[in-house]
């Protein structure tokens, strides 16, 4: 059997079939042949109990998924030892004497691996690249990015090509495209962040209903299918948002600047209009090119402010923007009971946010908080999300959907008996569960005080299209 190795800590490891059909595969490790994680390998399956989980053995390895590890260089005499910070690779790596290339005693590094792990050997390696001391300021984030070697520099004809793009708009730019810079159209983003790639408007239509604009940076104006630009950013795949950092998908230079909707200049967007209905439905709507021009760079600490009458000074700031902000929490909070009435279920996890000072040692640990603000952005973004989908759904062209898988079956039984034992009832068939019956659970769970103190909670998607 064909799979792919998941190591544990402990040493043992899982082999993940390539044929989902199949069950994972337990080896012990002794029986993993020098295989590493990650590693594409043929496997012979040993033994099996009835009710258990296969157990097998390494025969062959296919295709080695490490090449390279990042830890902490231990000196010997006359040779060394890197400790992986990955403990999922079991065993240190041994260098040998001429292969530690300056490294000393607790230094961070980077070693290519030069033998696989034979038998009872460990593998063998080379230090390639010193990071710095395991005390050094920063050297812990540093490790992260070349652990999973995220690119910290773009290739030089990257960069010509980010600078060769002018920085502000040109005449024919603006050919083409729908005007809305007379509209009220703010950013509504965090304090620290840079790059404000949407933004929102919301109005009162005259029969009634609501019409929300989601304008988004036309990043593709600029990065051009084939250059190298586009080349680069497809390798990158995603900007990574680390602690002290952000290794961006384009230059900041492009990032921060032209695909940037930063207030009171124009800007280049790919905007979706929607008319919707007081019950929350998308009744019409509009995909276009435009530009805009931000009337605020709107923080989510400034609009929870005013939607909940708490800061005076803010309050006077943007006292002719109230209505407007008003406007779009009403909205906000017609599209979160629609998608509650369709059985949407709430995840509010609560999540944490490292503080670090100016040399990246982390100082402080706090709850990121979610508030109205943060979910009413959300709240836009998944109506705009879902009119998009659907719409190039209906035009039968090929795209990339987010897929919710449907819960599995057996966890969802394990999961029924296990709620009963808290005197709550879950009507319905382990294989045929609708979203509401989970929805409900999850309310009477967080009782009649539970919840969060928001206005507004972010649902998780029902079913319906998604991108």
């Amino acid at each position: 059997m064909k799979g792919r190795v998941q190591a544990h800590a402990k040493g043992f490891a899982f082999i993940i079939p390539e044929d989902d059909k199949l069950d994972d595969v337990f080896v012990s490790p002794n029986d993993l042949a020098g295989a590493m994680n990650g590693d594409t390998v043929v496997i012979r399956v040993t033994h099996k109990t009835t009710g258990e989980r296969p157990e097998g053995t390494v025969i062959r390895i296919l295709e080695r998924a490490v090449t390279k590890v990042v830890g902490t260089f231990n000196a010997g005499r006359h040779f060394g030892f890197v400790i992986p910070d990955d403990n999922r690779i079991n065993g240190d790596i041994f260098i040998p004497e001429n292969a530690e290339h300056g490294a000393m005693e607790g230094h961070k590094v980077v070693a290519e691996i030069t033998k696989y792990p034979e038998g009872r050997k460990n593998a063998e390696g080379m230090i390639t690249q010193i990071l710095g001391h395991k005390n050094d300021p920063g050297i812990d984030i540093l490790s992260i990015i070349y652990k999973h070697d995220l690119p910290l520099e773009y290739p030089p004809e990257v960069l010509a090509e980010a600078e060769a793009i002018p920085g502000e708009l040109s005449e024919k730019d603006y050919e083409g495209r729908r005007d809305l810079r007379g509209e009220t159209i703010v950013t509504i983003d965090g304090e620290d962040s840079k790059d404000l790639d949407d933004a929102v408007t919301v109005s009162r239509l005259d029969n009634g209903n609501y019409k929300l604009g989601v304008h988004i940076a036309d990043v593709s104006y600029y990065v051009t299918e084939g250059s190298a630009l586009d080349e680069e950013a497809y390798e990158r795949g995603t900007s990574v948002y680390l602690v002290d950092r952000v290794i961006p998908m384009i230059p900041h230079r492009l990032s921060n600047g032209i695909c940037s909707l930063n207030p009171h200049v124009d800007r280049l967007t790919i905007s979706c209009e929607m008319e919707i209905n007081p019950q929350g439905v998308v009744v019409g709507h509009e995909i276009f090119p435009s530009v805009i021009r931000s009337t605020e760079r709107m923080t989510y600490n400034n609009v929870r402010k005013i939607l909940k009458r708490e800061d005076d000074e803010v309050l006077e700031r943007y006292k002719a923007m109230i209505p407007f902000f008003d406007l779009m929490a009403e909205l906000a909070g017609i599209l979160e009971k629609h998608r509650q009435e369709r059985g949407a279920i709430d995840f509010d996890f609560t999540e944490a946010k490292i503080i670090v000072d100016e040399q990246g040692k982390p100082v402080d640990v706090v709850i990121r908080e979610r508030t109205v603000a943060e979910r009413l952005i959300e709240s836009f973004m998944l109506a705009a999300n879902e009119t998009v989908a659907e719409h190039v759904d209906k035009l039968r062209l090929p795209f990339i959907y987010r897929v919710h898988e449907e819960p599995n079956s057996e966890k969802l039984e394990k999961f029924f008996d296990f709620v009963v034992n808290f005197g709550y009832v879950l009507h319905g068939s382990p294989d045929n569960v609708h979203p509401r019956t989970l929805q409900s659970l999850l309310e009477k769970a967080k009782g009649p005080t539970g919840g969060s103190s928001d206005q507004y909670g972010d649902a998780a998607f029902d079913g319906q299209s998604e991108i």
